[in-house]
């Protein structure tokens, strides 16, 4: 691939930024306002956006709380934003596993702030942003490493889904 072309494609995500749990809008949001939210902090990666309805199965399906007064909190929109990166990779069954491993072993402040700080990471080492990434630390319990193997898994997927849409667009 054309090294300009790469550049560009890098060059998206240099300021790219998930919002941490205290970033998050402390006000409920309604389920139009939590769709758009999400969708605008995810948009740089592609396809990960969620819609009403998917939203609303995954209350069904208890991967997140019920809204209260329509209203989705911090706490729900941190889980969306994980859930939304996750999905593309990770089954229905395999979200819920990871979100009961998170419940039981850190608070959801801490186990978000950590995903979309890991997540970041390797994003811009994988664009070629930055010369290292810290994966697989010493201390790392099985928790962890089932974590990096996701966002693994979502920021490759994200690396090969842009370079194929640059390779097409080249060729058109």
């Amino acid at each position: 691939m054309n090294q300009e072309i790469k550049q560009r494609i890098a060059e998206s995500f240099r300021d790219f930024h998930l919002p941490r749990y205290q970033e998050i809008p402390d006000v409920g949001l309604y389920l139009e306002q939590a769709a758009k939210y999400i969708g605008n902090c995810l948009s740089p990666l592609g396809d990960t956006a969620l819609t009403r309805s998917m939203i609303s199965n995954y209350v069904k399906k208890g991967l997140i709380a019920s809204p209260v007064k329509k209203q989705y909190g911090r706490d729900q929109i941190a889980y969306l934003i994980f859930i939304a990166i996750s999905k593309s990779v990770l089954s229905l069954d395999a979200l819920a596993a990871f979100l009961k491993i998170q419940q039981q072993t850190y608070p959801l402040e801490r186990a978000y702030d950590y995903f979309v700080r890991e997540f970041e990471n390797l994003l811009m080492f994988t664009f070629e942003l930055s010369d290292t990434a810290d994966i697989f630390p010493e201390t790392s319990s099985d928790g962890k490493r089932l974590l990096y193997t996701c966002i693994i898994a979502a920021v490759q997927k994200v690396y090969l889904e842009k370079y194929l849409e640059a390779l097409a667009e080249e060729n058109t």
